[in-house]
């Protein structure tokens, strides 16, 4: 049987991109699913292809509205999700913006906006389900960014609300560890989402932006997809047959450095731990 069979996940940014295909991915190895994003429809539209994906009498995500730079948003996500499924085994926290700029040019609306949703929100959200989690034993996957690890220029809102999500999730895989809970990070590179265009990109900027970093950053010439993604997410949750020790481990989609596989992804080992099957 499949670990995610009848597992409950909570997936925020999940109207589209990393987010959306995690959540198609999870409900076709059977998790139920607590879906959240702003935009309603594209929520409703990827509720649909859980349902169709997903195997016979598959329930229907339960799909929440909300803002995640807002507090009181966040707190009834974690609440609806207790109050619908009566647990939480897995926390997703993929959630994010894009903010461009360097530090001449950004501004402290900017700054701000992208610290709640990138990472005062990932804060909160995983502090509120703490408890749940500990209860099953459960799993959090933070997706964080390579701007997390490597400095990039006019990324630098993005770079610094990374960084510390990154060690957010080094400091929470030590604390929880005794507790049975184990946090891990995704770290992606370039993956062509949709959220340049939502970040302020006409499509002829975005377009030139990707043939950029395929051409200069990305020794396989492509970028990443969020199919990829979604599988790394899913490769940190334990195989049913035996427990994993594998805490605060880090895959990144690193087009900064020489890839070692046709996934574009390479990974670091940040504690004692089994390499993951991929």
């Amino acid at each position: 049987m499949d670990y995610l069979n009848g597992k409950v996940a909570l997936i925020t940014g999940a109207s589209s991109g990393i987010g959306a295909a995690t959540a198609i991915l999870f409900a076709r190895r059977g998790a139920k699913l607590s879906l959240t994003g702003r935009n309603e429809v594209n929520l409703q539209r990827v509720g649909d292809e859980c349902v169709r994906v997903g195997p016979a009498n598959t329930e229907r995500p339960l799909i929440v509205v909300a803002d995640l730079g807002c507090e009181a948003d966040v707190t009834n996500l974690a609440d609806a999700t207790i109050n619908k499924f009566g647990r939480l085994d897995i926390l997703v926290n993929n959630a994010g913006i894009a903010e461009f700029g360097t530090i001449e040019t950004t501004s402290l609306e900017q700054f701000d906006r992208g610290m709640r949703v990138n990472l005062r929100a990932a804060f909160q959200l995983t502090m509120l389900c703490v408890p749940h989690l500990i209860a099953t034993r459960g799993n959090v996957v933070n997706v964080s960014s390579i701007l997390g690890t490597r400095s990039i220029a006019a990324h630098l809102v993005c770079s610094m609300s990374k960084s510390p999500m990154d060690q957010m999730t080094a400091c929470t895989a030590l604390e929880l560890a005794s507790k049975g809970v184990r946090v891990n990070s995704v770290n992606p590179g370039v993956i062509d989402t949709g959220i340049h265009k939502r970040s302020g990109m006409s499509e002829e900027e975005r377009a030139k932006y990707i043939e950029h970093v395929k051409e200069s950053t990305h020794p396989l010439g492509r970028v990443g997809d969020a199919e990829e993604v979604a599988q790394a997410s899913l490769s940190w949750l334990p195989v049913p047959h035996r427990s994993s020790p594998v805490n605060t481990f880090t895959s990144t989609a690193d087009g900064m450095q020489p890839c070692l596989s046709d996934y574009t992804f390479t990974a670091r080992r940040c504690s004692v731990g089994h390499w993951p099957t991929f």
